[in-house]
């Protein structure tokens, strides 16, 4: 059942949304790790694989075991978990240990997602849960865009870049005790959880199957434009990785205010016209970056891009659970197992780009931005999103 709304008990649980943001960090320690090694594009890449395709392997299983532990539960033990991958690169440093932190926080990041998402709806009402989905996107940005300029400071600063994981562990100490602290009721816990079939069988829903992919290519657009814009700015501005790694940096910055308008503009405006409109920017904005090699103009363009698609993931997840809310953790397993579209694109994009190039790789995203276009049409809202 849930609860009377508080500050006190929204709060700790959108500043976990901070956490889900090291995720992020994925996309400029490739960089690092391709350039301290001297690796190729799609060696470099299997660092995102090996965080991504905990997505795929844990998300269902992990929405099961949430209805037996709760979601609060749930969502501290991704933290330690996380805790430890920002532990191990600062003891040992070489490749295999890389993958070895970043499959830690692609196991803890999983957990987060599937339970944090669903952990909010017992703290806010259903007609604010799109923008309250959207304002924890905004906090996730934050830490996202952060990560590149805490690790290029660090790294022009103390000589090393991997004091970002330092940094980060504390933060997550801290929110961690924060929601540790926090009453929160959940209601009864179910005994029985749901099976790995039954679960499964909402895909049967042709509307949660669209939702699905759309999560599996959305992920993939972010990983795949986190990743390959310091790439990019590289091959087409011919400038050192530190200064071109802020060109994620603006692209999270884009996230991060897109984010905040969105939040602000989704109370009441319509979440499908909304997504419409994005990726009615996205796509044409991307299409020309393409063709560009000044590096303001590209700049602006990451800009426009990454301001466009902020609210599109948690508009899908906003409307997949609202589709069968008594299924919302097993809806949230599903989505969060899409999120494993961020291990299929990349390496994918790596391949294209070792063949040709990083713009031939980066328009590869165009066609999932197609889908999603299709995909903000399809959508019908039998209500306003937030009504």
């Amino acid at each position: 059942m849930k609860e009377k709304i508080s500050l006190q008990k929204v709060l700790p649980v959108i500043s976990c949304f901070f956490v889900m943001g090291i995720v992020d960090l994925v996309g400029i320690s490739t960089n690092y790790v391709k350039q301290d090694f001297g690796l190729k594009d799609s060696i470099a890449n299997l660092l995102p694989l090996s965080l991504f395709l905990w997505f795929a392997i844990l998300a269902v299983p992990t929405s099961m075991i949430m209805n037996r532990l709760g979601r609060k539960r749930t969502v501290i033990i991704s933290m330690i978990l996380t805790l430890w991958a920002m532990i191990v690169p600062m003891v040992v440093y070489n490749f295999p240990v890389m993958l070895l932190a970043f499959a830690l926080l692609g196991i803890g990041n999983t957990i987060i997602q599937v339970s944090l998402n669903p952990l909010l709806t017992n703290v806010v009402r259903s007609e604010r849960l799109t923008s309250s989905l959207t304002m924890g996107q905004f906090i996730k940005a934050i830490a996202a865009f952060l990560g590149p300029i805490i690790a290029s400071w660090t790294a022009v600063r103390f000589g090393d870049w991997k004091l970002v994981f330092l940094i980060y562990g504390l933060v997550t100490i801290a929110v961690g005790i924060w929601l540790m602290l926090t009453p929160i009721s959940e209601g009864p816990l179910k005994q029985k959880t749901s099976s790995l079939g039954k679960t499964f069988a909402l895909l049967n829903d042709k509307m949660i199957l669209l939702f699905f992919i759309a999560i599996l290519f959305v992920v993939g657009i972010d990983v795949g434009l986190n990743t390959t814009v310091p790439k990019f700015l590289i091959e087409k501005c011919h400038i050192p990785l530190e200064q071109a790694g802020l060109g994620t940096s603006l692209y999270f910055i884009a996230r991060t205010v897109g984010t905040f308008i969105g939040a602000l503009l989704l109370v009441t405006f319509s979440a499908k016209r909304f997504f419409t409109i994005s990726m009615l920017v996205a796509i044409p904005a991307l299409f020309v970056m393409l063709f560009l090699s000044e590096i303001w103009a590209i700049l602006t363009l990451v800009f426009v891009v990454g301001f466009a698609i902020a609210n599109v993931f948690s508009i899908i997840f906003s409307f997949a659970l609202k589709r069968k809310p008594e299924n919302a953790n097993e809806i949230s397993g599903l989505l969060i197992m899409g999120v494993a579209g961020g291990a299929i694109i990349l390496p994918l994009m790596g391949l294209v780009a070792d063949a040709f190039n990083q713009s031939v790789a980066m328009g590869l995203l165009l066609v999932l931005m197609g889908y999603l276009l299709y995909c903000s049409v399809m959508i019908k809202e039998e209500k306003r999103a937030d009504n």
